[in-house]
């Protein structure tokens, strides 16, 4: 599941680096930077970000979750930092629903 959660995100990555024109999005890896100091996108492209992966979870995995959440906000180090940092976020909720 780890696995494809991962590859959710990438695809993901994918998809919205060719809708933005976000070179670094169109071959993403598991260290690619998503939305911190060095990151790729601003508030308002992760919001878009986050939703259109939050449906692609849906559709692929059949759950529905909530990833930017007050939970997601308040912890020490931010889901939203990289590919991996996401996936792993992702995967820890989807296992919290189980």
């Amino acid at each position: 599941m780890r696995e494809r959660v991962l590859n959710i995100v990438l695809e993901q990555c994918k998809d919205f680096g060719k809708e933005e024109q976000i070179s670094a999005f169109l071959n993403p890896s598991i260290d690619t930077k998503i939305f911190h100091s060095d990151g790729y996108l601003d508030s308002l492209g992760l919001v878009r970000f986050i939703s259109e992966l939050e449906e692609r979870i849906d559709n692929e995995l059949h759950k529905d979750i909530i990833i930017a959440d007050e939970k997601a906000m308040s912890r020490r180090s931010s889901p939203f930092i990289s590919v991996g940092t996401l996936s792993d976020y992702i995967y820890e909720l989807l296992q919290n629903e189980s």
